[in-house]
């Protein structure tokens, strides 16, 4: 459910990957070589400011220069790559893809569609079985959570530290979501959150989310303002609802000015995930496997962590210890993270039909 709209990140990803040692799985000889003799890689809608790309790409060059990578339109969204691996299935010149990076919603359908061939990374056994084809023909790759962003010039005194503490009256005329809940995806899945957090199962939890934020209108704690970085700032939106890693792009951005903490709730932490796959039309699949290999290796996870999109495997790479304490020191509690819920796209389909049709008569707060 995370919005499409590529962010400006900003942490270092060599930063990173030079202050660690990193268990790279060398992919087969064959496979390297295969890709090599292909000699591109054709990727789509990937702006290097975008969860540390810039740096991946850059990375893989050194490590395989003889495979170039020839990058088409990085401000496309998750529809126009689809369109672009329809437009070129007779077409092997540079304008069709091999690899794509799209929303969680569009795999299905780009299976279903014949766009896609499947292939198991490496590392397969740590994707989630819930972020993942099981055939392999599309699986998680990095995913947002939802988190709150405190301006701390306002609010002064203890952080809300559960999804609970927003409807305590220290909080009045304080909280607001990041867009309006009968639009926009990263308001809707915060309903659908806030509704989880209080015990509620995943058929029930627009509804309860529903009445968690009639609660939060009705105690005068929620504003109706779309909580961007200006009304954060300027104090209009002291606490905002939105994912993790626009928060934490937004605290960097405004450097100190006003100091911005970044909070994941202990309860109801609900992710939004994008995927990998490859074209079932790829001029170059060998070199999009390796790609995938590079990717989905604690090298490739660790890059994007870099950018603040947390990688699929971040629970089994936390556990494991394989992510550095200066990147972690950079985020938020880590232990929340590791109780991140990834919904179905069945579950999000009915959330979003709920809360889009009942927010004005359950909660009737016009977000503007």
């Amino acid at each position: 459910m995370m919005s499409h709209t590529r962010r400006l990140l900003s942490l270092s990803t060599a930063m990173v990957l030079a202050t660690t040692s990193l268990a790279f799985a060398e992919p087969s000889a064959e496979l390297i070589e295969a890709a090599k003799k292909e000699g591109m890689l054709t990727v789509i809608a990937l702006p290097h400011t975008w969860c540390g790309y810039g740096e991946l790409i850059a990375n893989f060059k050194k490590k395989y220069p003889e495979i170039q990578i020839n990058e088409l339109n990085p401000d496309a969204g998750s529809a126009d790559e689809l369109e672009a691996v329809r437009a070129n299935k007779d077409n092997k010149g540079p304008q069709a893809p091999d690899v794509l990076d799209i929303g969680l919603a569009f795999g299905p359908q780009a299976k279903e569609e014949g766009l896609l061939q499947p292939y198991k990374v490496s590392t397969w056994d740590e994707i989630p079985a819930e972020a993942k084809d099981a055939d392999g023909y599309w699986y998680g790759d990095y995913y947002g959570v939802l988190a709150f962003g405190i301006n701390k010039d306002v609010v002064t005194g203890t952080n809300p530290a559960s999804w609970a503490d927003l409807l305590k009256s220290d909080y009045a005329n304080q909280v607001a979501l990041a867009g309006d809940p009968r639009t926009a995806n990263n308001a809707i899945v915060s309903v659908y959150a806030a509704g989880l957090s209080t015990g509620a199962d995943a058929a029930g939890a627009a509804e309860a989310g529903l009445e968690f934020f009639k609660k939060l209108n009705d105690a005068g704690n929620f504003v109706p303002v779309d909580a961007e970085a200006a009304p954060i700032a300027q104090g209009t939106t002291p606490i905002a609802i939105n994912w993790d890693y626009n928060l934490l792009a937004q605290r960097d951005g405004m450097n100190g000015n006003p100091p911005l903490d970044i909070v994941v709730p202990s309860d109801g932490v609900v992710a939004g995930v994008y995927i990998q796959a490859i074209s079932a039309y790829a001029p170059h699949p060998n070199a999009a496997k390796l790609w995938m290999e590079y990717l989905y290796s604690d090298e490739g996870q660790l890059g994007w962590l870099a950018g603040y999109c947390h990688p699929i495997r971040f629970n089994a790479m936390s556990a494991a210890g394989k992510i550095p304490q200066e990147l972690l020191a950079k985020l938020p509690d880590a232990a929340n993270y590791a109780k991140a819920i990834f919904p179905s796209i069945d579950e999000q389909n009915a959330a979003k039909a709920t809360i889009t049709t009942k927010w004005d008569s359950v909660v009737g707060a016009n977000v503007q």
